[in-house]
């Protein structure tokens, strides 16, 4: 479209399954083309289920990936006894009540800066698996419920890893304690299961402000 040979970076790599709100991307070209311009145009090529919802010009040296100093993602659960229809591509149906109150109590204990390889998968155990945690939450809306993580950074399947924790002490299989126990162990085979990739999402990623213009 630009009529250069162009590298698109991605902020951030999603399983297979997994949706994203607000992942970003960033592109060097020479083109005059507006930012308005590009979105048009590649709304037009994309095919319907990728949208972009803005473009802006930015100063060098930005990276779409690089200059992130955060993410934040959500899952999506629900626990009603027979599946809804229209969210089977969107929510992991569980099909038994959760228990809110002692999931929130039970991830609380895994905010801060902590080494998270008990909820890391094994490909992603060659980089750091120190991460800061700034925010859990965990919200129902009637047969839906809603947990919300913000870090600095994620390890592979670190999100799908600790919901997946949360539910067992969520359906009474788990006090809320143990996934305190588990984080401080350091032992993938100790933590929940991997849950299912579609119920996730990517909501944000964040940035200074003095280089995207927002955080």
């Amino acid at each position: 479209m630009v009529g250069d040979a162009i590298r698109v970076i991605g902020a951030s790599r999603t399983d297979a399954g997994v949706h994203a709100l607000g992942q970003v991307c960033s592109l060097v070209t020479t083109s005059t083309l507006s930012a308005s311009s590009v979105r048009t145009a590649l709304n037009a090529l994309l095919p319907a289920d990728i949208r972009v919802l803005s473009a802006t010009d930015v100063e060098r040296p930005f990276d779409a990936r690089r200059s992130a100093r955060g993410k934040r993602y959500g899952y999506v659960i629900d626990d009603a006894e027979i599946a809804m229809p229209l969210m089977l591509r969107y929510a992991w149906h569980v099909g038994a009540p959760l228990d809110v109150g002692a999931m929130r109590v039970a991830l609380r204990r895994l905010r801060g800066r902590h080494d998270f390889s008990a909820f890391c998968a094994a490909p992603g155990r060659a980089r750091d698996p120190r991460c800061t945690l700034r925010a859990v939450h965990v919200v129902r809306k009637k047969r839906l419920v809603a947990l919300f993580l913000s870090a600095d950074s994620f390890l592979h399947h670190m999100v799908r890893n600790i919901v997946g924790s949360a539910v067992e002490v969520g359906l009474g299989r788990r006090e809320p304690g143990w996934m305190a126990r588990v984080l401080e162990q350091r032992d993938r085979a100790l933590a929940g299961p991997t849950v299912p990739a579609h119920g996730l999402v990517l909501l944000r990623v964040m940035y200074p402000r003095d280089l995207l213009g927002r955080h």
